[in-house]
């Protein structure tokens, strides 16, 4: 990993491991910099530019969260007033915050206008992480995860593989802890990174040692000026820092472009292509098909795993997860064996294909992340015989790319605010217009006949009705158990 950064704190002291508990940010000793959203990455960002040495200056549109800021000794200046980045020399800003599409926030355009750099935490963490790894005998190793679907999962299962193999692993990102917010590495440790399109486009500095792109399907398109911009925003990941090893989904024309680009050749294995179909040549790949994962190199092959019994791994889309994850984790030294044991005790992750109860022969399944067509259409495919619970705040392009998974619904179970425009695009598909998540549970489990599975999978936003996805998954639980006498 060749980060250099300095390895002593602003008083010219190396910074001692049993001191910290975050990434001291480095490279603003004196400089004023400003903090734009106070979420949890925010203040995190804010405590590590001051843990620096940094002068921070911070702002958020709610007054709570100002007031937090305060208490924590934080000075609060108001970013979209005159003259307010003078004496600025960079601004930090919050995912969730728009620096370009569908229109800039004003404190970010002002920040423009003044010719402020604009970074974010993950872009501050590959500055600072390697302030101190020439003292280590095996520097840590950052895994950063990015893609349309499948990223949480696939971050998590190679965070649970390295920790089951003994190795000291973090994860941090959009999943687990903030990145700022880790403990400094450990000798030989890793980080593994979940970095959505929001982190990637924005971040200064993009290093990773093992870069992992799982898919591509249409997202978040009006904050990043169309899919072009959103695929821009994940190539960016391979293309800033230059990866030692880069693990590339190729089920995608946009993964096999890319995959093609960072290749110097058919057979070399800085690239890792994996897929959910059989892969030929003479590169590095792992693909899983038909339900067994193969690991191929220099055209023979080294391993094979059968994934149809791993309990927390359900349907192709998470096959296609684990050859991601097998993949970075071969790239970092671990054996099959040790892969295959972490895979197997894998529990998965909750509102992602979890399984939470079983009764009569008919199973439950909450995956309430499936919050766009694609992710959707993955969890359809993994099962034969589907009573449906879906809908909610419809994304852009409606639901006609849900019809190669249609023929696995025995009946749809609609909620949401606006039910009746949803279930007219489910084609033939069988739907009853519930609205709301009591009913919807209540009514699939009334129908539900041995062998069929009770799927949340709403192919939709979940704003219309909770705060987030996690809240609609919890509910989903929630009515669950209450059918079934447990609440």
């Amino acid at each position: 990993m060749s980060r250099h950064r300095p390895a002593a704190s602003s008083s010219g002291r190396p910074w001692p491991l049993w001191e910290r508990k975050m990434i001291p940010v480095q490279g603003f000793e004196g400089a004023t910099v400003a903090v734009l959203g106070l979420g949890r990455s925010g203040l995190a960002a804010a405590r590590a530019l001051r843990e620096g040495g940094a002068q921070v200056v911070v702002w958020d549109d709610t007054p709570r969260a100002r007031e937090a800021a305060e208490t924590e000794g934080f000075a609060v200046r108001e970013l979209t007033r005159e003259g307010a980045f003078d004496d600025v020399a960079c601004l930090v800003t919050s995912p969730g915050i728009p620096h370009l599409y569908p229109a800039p926030n004003p404190a970010t355009a002002a920040a423009l206008k003044a010719g402020v750099p604009v970074d974010n935490d993950i872009g501050l963490f590959f500055r600072s992480i390697g302030a101190d790894f020439d003292s280590f005998e095996r520097p840590p190793r950052v895994v950063a995860v990015t893609g349309s679907n499948g990223k949480s999962t696939t971050s998590a299962l190679i965070h649970h593989i390295l920790t089951a193999s003994g190795r000291s692993s973090q994860l941090a990102g959009n999943i687990g802890r903030g990145v700022l917010d880790i403990d400094p590495p450990e000798d030989g440790g890793v980080v593994v990174l979940e970095l959505s399109s929001y982190q990637t486009e924005l971040a200064r500095a993009l290093t990773p040692d093992v870069a992992v792109f799982t898919n591509l399907s249409p997202d978040h398109l009006d904050r990043h000026g169309g899919l072009g911009g959103y695929f821009a925003a994940k190539r960016r990941l391979f293309a800033e820092g230059g990866p030692d090893r880069c693990v590339i989904g190729v089920d995608e024309v946009e993964g096999q472009f890319l995959a093609g680009q960072l290749a110097e050749g058919r057979a070399d294995d800085r690239v890792i292509r994996v897929a959910t179909q059989k892969l030929t040549g003479p590169g590095w790949m792992v693909f899983a098909r038909k339900g067994f994962l193969a690991e191929w190199r220099k055209g023979r092959q080294i391993a094979s795993v059968d994934l149809r019994d791993v309990s927390g791994l359900p349907g192709a889309h998470n096959h296609q997860n684990a050859c991601a994850a097998w993949a970075a984790c071969r790239s970092l030294g671990l054996g099959p064996r040790e892969i295959e044991a972490g895979l197997r005790s894998f529990a998965g992750l909750p509102h992602r294909s979890q399984r939470i109860a079983e009764a009569g022969g008919v199973v439950f399944v909450n995956d309430s992340k499936a919050t766009n067509v694609d992710s959707a259409l993955k969890a359809l495919l993994a099962f034969d015989r589907i009573r449906w619970v879906c809908g909610g705040l419809m994304k852009e392009g409606g639901l006609a790319a849900l019809a190669p998974g249609l023929g696995h619904v025995a009946k749809a179970y609609v909620i949401g605010r606006e039910p009746e425009g949803f279930a007219l695009q489910l084609g033939g598909v069988e739907a009853e217009l519930c609205g709301t998540m009591e009913q919807a549970v209540a009514r699939a489990a009334e129908d539900a006949q041995p062998g069929e599975v009770v799927l949340l999978a709403p192919a939709a936003a979940s704003f219309d009705q909770y705060d987030n996805f996690e809240k609609r998954g919890e509910d989903f639980v929630a009515q669950v158990q209450k059918v079934l006498g447990k609440a």
